[in-house]
Formats: structure tokens, C-alpha cells, sequence
């Protein structure tokens, strides 16, 4: 028994019915926000330099 596009249909006629148009492109523009945010936020290089990190295991009382 596979899941056919009249089952799909159904379910997607029911999610619009209940949640109300606004509320799902609301959440899927939210959703669009985070995805952004994330692959900026793996873009993003790390602050510190590895001059500074050698120099923090050289002296640990520094932290």
C-alpha cells in the first residue's frame, strides 16, 4: 500500500483548512529565516586565529 497523490491531497486540503493559508507561509518564511541563518552562521569564519589559540595553550591562566 503506497501513498498515493489523492492521500496527499487530502491531507494538504486538510492542513490549509485548519491552519489557514497565513499561518503556513508564516511558519514556512520562518522556517526560510532560520535555513538562512544557519548556513550563514557555517559561512561565517571563527574569530579566533590559530596565533591566538597556540597562545592560550602556551598559557592557560590567560582564560
Amino acid at each position: 500500500m503506497s501513498i498515493g497523490f489523492w492521500q496527499i491531497a487530502i491531507v494538504v486540503i486538510l492542513v490549509v483548512l485548519l491552519f489557514g493559508r497565513g499561518k503556513i507561509s508564516d511558519l514556512m518564511g520562518d522556517v526560510a529565516k532560520g535555513i538562512k541563518s544557519f548556513k550563514k552562521g557555517m559561512s561565517d569564519k571563527p574569530e579566533t586565529s590559530s596565533k591566538e589559540e597556540s597562545d592560550d595553550k602556551d598559557n592557560p591562566s590567560k582564560s
